[in-house]
């Protein structure tokens, strides 16, 4: 493993204890033959109980209070460019507070939100467009703005695109377990964006550009496999009550499914939200480069919990226009 020169034995040691942290990250990853359990909870609005609902799902994936008590927790939404009333754009603020008060209950020691929107620089003005500010006072939950973070450097382990290295933000070593908390969404360039494409938030923008240019510039789909090879988030809850269809991730329409996808492999969590919104999995690069080695695509490697795919699929539009969304179709 090759490591950048650092200026101090100091910060040499800093970059060891950045990959040991990356390292034991990796944990989520399946063993081979086994089936990653997918969990998908319906609601049929904002209003309905999501703690309980989340607080379910958990425990069908065996996240209990033995796994998170005295744990730190980040939860991380996407807030790409939020305008207020715009449900459909970001993950919802009622969604983030319910996870929030799942892991709480659950014993955590603290519960964080933390993103980096890709599009915008004045967060607060991000937080208040999105409805997020006011949960985050209401609930006295932190939140911490990744694009204006130190960064720590780590060799790039998936290797797709040129990069040799990521850099992080220094905010990630004090937690215990990331949560991707994405919206159920198209994507104009990535055909969908889900939990694995959600990471791109965790990228500072002080080093990689608004809107995260220099990962466009890498490869879209490359870089998603690339950050998820090199940094396994813990979970994901998709945010499917209300998605995205046509083109998105910001100019689409609303789409409304109903439902929370969640599960601890955040390739199979994507997978199913695919066949979810009518879409195949195996014909988005990005997951079809995850299969195997993120974690499943495949449906055989998919243990469903909750309700059925059948029961809650609701075809999202795709515009022919886009060649992303062509013959992505199940």
């Amino acid at each position: 493993m090759t490591i950048r020169c650092c200026s101090s034995r100091r910060e040499f040691i800093k970059t060891l204890l950045a990959i040991a942290w990356i390292s034991a990250s990796a944990g989520c990853r399946q063993p081979a033959g086994s089936r990653s359990r997918v969990f998908i909870a319906r609601a049929d609005g904002y209003e309905a109980d999501l703690p309980a609902a989340i607080l379910s799902a958990l425990r069908e994936l065996a996240v209990t209070a033995e796994t998170v008590r005295n744990k730190r927790i980040l939860l991380k939404p996407n807030l790409v460019e939020p305008h207020a009333g715009a449900d459909h754009i970001t993950t919802h603020p009622l969604v983030v507070r319910a996870a929030a008060e799942a892991f709480r209950t659950l014993g955590a020691a603290q519960v964080v939100v933390a993103e980096g929107p890709g599009h915008c620089r004045d967060t607060q003005y991000v937080l208040e467009q999105s409805g997020l500010a006011g949960v985050l006072r209401s609930e006295r939950i932190p939140f911490v703005d990744l694009n204006n973070d130190q960064g720590y450097e780590v060799p790039n382990r998936g290797r797709k695109t040129a990069l040799r290295s990521w850099t992080f933000p220094v905010t990630l070593r004090r937690f215990d377990w990331i949560v991707s908390m994405p919206k159920l969404k198209t994507h104009h360039w990535a055909g969908v964006t889900l939990s694995m494409k959600n990471l791109f938030g965790l990228m500072p923008g002080i080093y990689y550009g608004w809107p995260k240019n220099v990962l466009h510039m890498a490869g879209i789909d490359e870089a998603i496999f690339d950050i998820n090879m090199t940094l396994r988030a813990h979970l994901a809850i998709v945010d499917g009550i209300t998605g995205m269809e046509g083109d998105g991730p910001i100019m689409g329409t609303p789409k409304k499914a109903g439902v929370l996808v969640m599960g601890r492999d955040l390739a199979a969590v994507d997978a199913t939200s695919a066949r979810i919104m009518g879409i195949d999995p195996l014909k988005i690069a990005h997951l079809r480069q995850a299969e195997g080695r993120l974690g499943r695509v495949r449906e055989s490697g998919i243990q469903q919990a909750g309700e059925s795919i059948e029961s809650v699929r609701t075809r999202f539009v795709l515009l022919e226009k886009i060649p992303a969304h062509r013959r992505i179709r199940l």
